[in-house]
């Protein structure tokens, strides 16, 4: 299983290689977010896209058919989505965690904020593939 970041990356990913979801129509969910570097923890606000199941950025809130994102997280890996002001002291935050990593996000008001953990948190359940049944059957 790739790790969250190198699924968010692309790295082990064909490029363009996103299960035929067109993110570029019909979203379940679009808005800016500012989220966290993995490597360099500076703070840069993207556009994001959730949809079937994945959840893309890009650097302009315009998306067709030929943008790239500039990253993608398959919710199926995720196991939480939650409010995180008291974890990372900033207001409006929230985290995105996997087994083994975390990844925060910033929106711009409280209701966003709570919108896309909504958002996010269903997408989580309608797309999980029963990745805790299987580790704890195989420790």
């Amino acid at each position: 299983m790739l790790s969250l970041w190198q699924s968010v990356t692309g790295t082990g990913q064909a490029a363009g290689d996103y299960d035929g979801v067109e993110f570029w129509s019909s979203p379940e969910r679009a808005g800016w977010l500012t989220k966290q570097g993995e490597y360099i923890k500076t703070w840069r606000r993207r556009w994001f896209i959730l949809k079937q199941g994945k959840l893309f950025w890009f650097k302009d809130s315009v998306v067709t058919r030929g943008s790239v994102p500039r990253g993608v997280i398959p919710v199926a890996t995720c196991l939480t989505v939650k409010g995180a002001e008291d974890v990372i002291h900033k207001e409006f935050a929230f985290q995105l965690s996997t087994k083994s990593e975390t990844m925060y996000f910033i929106a711009d008001s409280d209701k966003e904020k709570e919108d896309w953990i909504s958002s996010v948190g269903r997408s989580i359940v309608q797309h999980s593939r029963s990745v805790v049944d299987y580790d704890n059957d195989h420790n």
